[in-house]
């Protein structure tokens, strides 16, 4: 049995230990807002938190996370109460297909997790992780710029 917290649940589970996360989530616990892209950790789609650092879960075993708190996408916020980063996105008209956007959000949440106000040269580099195969980096870089400024603490996950 392997026990984790998802999305501040502690929740249990005896599928194979081997299974990667994003299957696990996907598959067992039914939140699919991480998608699988590449399989091989490159892309970024399946991005999602492990004790709020961005991890890419299509690689990574579900043994890694026995005891440990994973946020998924659907954790982010909320309708009622978007993350500065959801309404950024939504302000600069950041998606187009939408497909690769969960694990973006994510990445950019634990970068303002560890860093509020961030350089472009650090949003680039915490973000190089991430294909969007429509381009819209521009906007995406915009966003957590603008999310920045409205950022504080209380949007910390565990705050």
């Amino acid at each position: 049995m392997i026990e984790f917290s998802l999305n501040g649940e502690n929740v249990q589970t005896d599928i194979d230990p081997n299974t990667p996360l994003l299957w696990a989530v996907r598959d067992s616990f039914g939140l699919t807002g991480s998608k699988f892209g590449c399989g091989a950790g490159l892309c970024g789609a399946c991005t999602m938190h492990v004790d709020g650092l961005a991890q890419r879960t299509c690689i990574l075993p579900l043994s890694a996370v026995a005891g440990k708190r994973v946020t998924t996408i659907e954790a982010l916020g909320s309708a009622d109460n978007l993350h500065p980063l959801q309404q950024a996105w939504i302000d600069y008209s950041v998606p187009q297909c939408g497909y690769c956007q969960s694990g973006q959000l994510m990445s950019a949440a634990a970068l303002l997790e560890q860093n509020p106000e961030p350089s472009l040269a650090q949003i680039d580099q915490a973000m190089s992780g991430n294909i969007c195969r429509c381009g819209t980096y521009p906007r995406i870089k915009q966003a957590i710029m603008a999310a920045a400024l409205s950022y504080d603490a209380t949007t910390k996950e565990g705050a």
